[in-house]
Formats: C-alpha cells, structure tokens, sequence
C-alpha cells in the first residue's frame, strides 16, 4: 500500500438555531482530528443550524447568521485540516443547502445539493433552489465528493462526481429515523459505491428535533460493498477513518484507488429496541431543547402510562419525573395498586390527587344547563379534562412539562379527550400502536443499554400488561366496549394508514367490512383532535403532523 488519509467522521447532536453551541461542537470535534492528525475532519448536513429547519431559512437575517457564524467557524480552524459542515447559504438570489469547505480562514469552496426531497416530512423545494450537481474537491492527497443526503439515494450526482475524478464519496447526512430506515440507506449506498466503484463515508446527523429523531449509525463502504465501519446508533461518536491507496490489482476498487481500512463495527439495534431508543432520544431532546430539565404525567395503573414514565426514567432520571395518580369513584383498586408499583419501581415521584370533588363540583355547576338530560359521554369528558385541567397546574406551577400517554391506536381513532388526556407538551409514544407498547413494555422488562438513566429489572409490573385496558371513566368500562380487540383494530389501521389501502383491500386482507368501515370514519372524524395534539416522536413513515396531512373538514369516505 503506498500514501494513506485519515478522515475524522463526528456523528454529533446539534440544536436548531443554537448557533455558538454547534459551532463549539464542531469545533470541539476539529480539535479531536487536529490531534488524531486527520487530513480532513467532516460534519453532517446543515449541522451549523440544526435540521430540518423549515421555514427559518425563508428568514434573510437566519440565512445570514449561519454563514456569519461559518465565517468564523473557519477563523477559529485555521491552521489545522479542512473542516465540512453543513449550512444555507444565500448566492445571489437563491438559498441553498451547501456543504462547505472551510481551510485557511475562509471557506475555500461549498457543494449545493442536487436533489430536494419532497416527500413524507420533507419538502425542501418550498425553501431551497436546486444547485448543479458540483465536482469534487481536493483534500490533502485525493479528490473528495460530497453527494449530500437525498444526491447519494440516486445514482447520477456520485456518478457524475466519480467521472469528475473524485476518488471517495463522503456523504453528509440529515436522515431522519423511521422503522427500517437503516436497511434502506445501506442498499441505496451500495448501489452507489458498486457503480462508481469509489469507497463511500456515510456521515448522519444524530439528536431528537421536534417530532424527529436522527439516529446516527453512519458507516463506512469499501467499493465491494463491504462494510468497514458501523458507527453506533442513538450515540454521538467520533471516529477517525484511515484510507489507503490501493496496490495494482487490489481487491475491491479501482487499481491504485483508495480502501477504507476496517473499523469498529457497532451493531444496529432490532424493531423494538430502535423503537425504544428512538422514543428516550426524541423526549430528552425535546424536553432540553425547549429549555426544561423536568416532566410530570399522570400515571394510571394502565399500560400507556407505564412505558411513558419508564421511558422519560431513561431519558431524564427518575429524579426529573413525577407522576400524579388523579383517581375518581371509578378508579379501581388494582389501579391504585399498580400506578404506585409502577412508581416504585422506577424510583419517580408519585402524587394522588382525587378529582372527586372537583367533579362534584363542576356537575354541580352545570346542573341547572343540563337539567334532566341524562349522564353520557359529557361526563365522561368532564373527568378527563378535570385531569388535564390538575396537570396542567402543577407543570405550571413547578415548571414541570407535561407529558401525554396516548398511543397511535387511541390517537388514530381519537380515542381520547381533546383539552384532557391529550394535554401536554410532548407524547413519545404518539407513533406505536398499542400492539407494539406491549412490546415495548416486555422488552424494557428484560432490557437494559447504558444509555438509560432508569433503573434494570422488572420496571412494568406483569398485571398492567396483562390486565385488560380500560379509561375507567364509567363502571367495569373496558377499550373493546368501544373499539375492536387491539389486534384486530392495529391490523386494520396498518392497512389504512400506512399502507393507504381501501377498505376493499383490507377486507380482502380478512377484515369484517362493518369493523372496518366504523375504523374507516373514527379516524376521519378525529382529523381535528390530531391537528391540536401534541407532538410525539416519529416511528414510522406515516406519523401524524409532517408525513400525513389530510383535511379537518372532509365528507369523503371510501365507498367500498
């Protein structure tokens, strides 16, 4: 082997508009390949801001601050390698997502990405322009490519690079998590280091950002397809690759090209626990991105509200989380019981206050509007957004951020109480249907990573799994009293909702048309209860907010 380069990769958490915090970070992370002496230290996809910014860059003062900022980013590095990072920048008239050089105090040159992704949660085309596909940069020894995010998913901008005379491809990324998202970006990337026959770094942003989650798990090709490095997900991590100049003849690329050396290969989690991860990392971010420190929910005996306290245990510390057992005439004995289980065993706050006489009273109040109509759903509601109401206090009250514990099954069908069990700040577990947070709670059960801050062992007592769920808002109330068992009910969503079949098609699947149809109408019904609720980390590619958007007001019903 003859001639070698070392690249610094930083799969790091930056925060949206925190100008000097990221750029501290890239700075910090400069210094590590400074000492490591990397030829070249790179960054993900507009790191420099945070991603995805949305409509801030429609904002000339924001465009211009981040460029500011990479002005002096690339005077602070001076002397030391090249750095890439990601920013907007304005030229001439129009924005675009670039990927900057910065060497010798200035930025020395800057790639445009190609290809605007405008679909699911992404439509970049409504604030960027489209940049020609650039040509390679020289670094140190070798030409480098940068394809940025979406330019690597289809072949023409690395192949395009690779003819330009660019020798690797390293890929700056802003690739938000969803449920096997990770096996679809290692085969568009293979496919693009067979057809240009180069080594590829794939570099992806990592941190919680509203209802997204950037995993990490970048990884390093060789030009076979083979993996040479696995950087962890749901992890910052900095890593130095050292590339070699292949032999004549050498196996694997071009002869004389560039090999990656092998690395580290971290392993990627399976469903349930990416789901899991995916759900502390998104409520730690967004609890301490909007500058708070601690959450409080109310804890009901039930399943959901388990897995979200053991899930903000994780992220937060038992410390930081208090949970309220808000009980009525209805709430029953075990529930009580197993609220304060729940409680123990994670090591949270538990406080019980009795919405009874606060019931009373406001039927009271009420009482000469309603006269003799009878009891319905009304009262029902009155209880639940009687706890919405005590919650709400006290996260006022003790600066505490609300959490709520509704499950996509329940939000799907709206299943729950607009201004009352829908309250709060955040849900983590808006995205898994019900089916899945059985699964969560079994697998937290008998799981436990360093990267939680929650106590090991049994956290989720078997009897709130088992038990059959219930609102417990009117005597021996049970979910299927309203609803489909939850396996039929999550079946028939999956088809409708992520897979935007008909109900033809889901009847087909072996549905009962009626059941079908009634799930069909819940969930258009509920369209205005999921325009007001709260944000919850993304699991799938049909979340509700970004990568669903259907209209509130709508007579249409498929007539199948």
């Amino acid at each position: 082997m003859t001639g070698g380069f070392r690249l610094t990769i930083a799969q790091l958490n930056p925060t949206m508009g925190d100008f000097a915090g990221n750029r501290a970070k890239a700075r910090a992370a400069h210094a590590e390949g400074v000492a490591a002496g990397a030829d070249f230290v790179a960054l993900p996809e507009l790191f420099l801001t945070g991603y995805q910014t949305q409509d801030l860059v429609l904002k000339p003062a924001f465009v211009a601050h981040a460029m500011a900022e990479a002005a002096e980013l690339a005077r602070e590095t001076a002397g030391g390698p090249p750095l890439g990072i990601g920013l907007p920048m304005l030229v001439g008239d129009e924005t675009y997502n670039t990927y900057a050089i910065l060497k010798d105090g200035g930025i020395a040159a800057f790639a445009k990405k190609h290809h605007l992704p405008n679909y699911n949660v992404f439509d970049e085309p409504r604030v960027y322009r489209s940049g020609e596909i650039s040509g390679p940069f020289q670094i140190g020894p070798l030409r480098m490519g940068t394809p940025i995010c979406e330019d690597a998913w289809y072949p023409d901008v690395a192949e395009t690079m690779a003819e330009t005379g660019a020798e690797i491809l390293m890929v700056p990324n802003g690739s938000p998590f969803r449920r096997g998202k990770f096996e679809v970006r290692m085969m568009h990337m293979v496919n693009r280091v067979v057809g240009t026959g180069l080594p590829l770094v794939y570099l992806n942003m990592l941190g919680g950002q509203d209802d997204q989650v950037f995993e990490g798990g970048s990884f390093v090709l060789n030009p076979s397809g083979r993996l040479m490095l696995q950087l962890p997900c749901f992890a910052e991590a900095i890593a130095h690759v050292d590339f070699d100049r292949g032999a004549e003849g050498s196996v694997g690329g071009a002869a004389g090209g560039w090999l990656a050396r092998p690395g580290s290969i971290d392993p990627v989690p399976d469903a349930v626990e990416e789901d899991y991860a995916a759900m502390v990392m998104g409520l730690r971010d967004y609890v301490g991105k909007s500058g708070f420190s601690k959450v409080l929910l109310g804890l009901s005996g039930g399943v959901d509200s388990a897995i979200v306290a053991a899930i903000a245990a994780d992220a937060l510390g038992a410390a930081n989380v208090r949970c309220v057992m808000l009980p009525s005439e209805y709430t029953s004995q075990h529930s009580l019981e197993d609220a304060e289980a729940v409680a123990r065993a994670l090591g949270v706050t538990l406080d019980t206050v009795p919405i009874e006489p606060g019931r009373a009273a406001i039927m009271e109040t009420l009482a000469p509007l309603f006269g003799q109509r009878p009891a319905d759903l009304t009262e029902e509601n009155v209880q639940s957004r009687l706890r919405g109401l005590l919650l709400m206090a006290l996260s006022n009250k003790f600066g505490e951020m609300l959490l709520t514990t509704g499950n996509k099954s329940e939000v799907a069908v709206g299943y729950a109480t607009i201004y009352g069990d829908m309250n709060g700040g955040y849900n983590p577990i808006k995205d898994l249907y019900k089916t899945r947070v059985f699964d969560a709670c079994r697998w937290r059960n008998t799981h436990h990573r360093g990267w939680m801050l929650g106590p090991e062992g049994v956290v989720i007592p078997p009897r709130v799994i088992e038990k059959p769920p219930s609102a417990e808002l009117r005597p021996d109330q049970k979910d299927e009293d309203s609803l489909p068992p939850y396996e039929v009910l999550d079946g028939i969503l999956e088809l409708l909702i992520e897979g935007d079949h008909s109900v033809a098609e889901v009847v087909a699947a072996g549905y009962d048309h009626e059941t079908v149809k009634k799930v069909e109408r819940l969930i258009y019904l509920s369209e205005y209860k999921r325009f007001q609720s709260a944000p919850g980390t993304r699991l799938t590619h049909k979340a509700f907010w970004l990568d669903r958007r259907y209209p509130i007001v709508n007579r249409w019903r498929d007539p199948g």
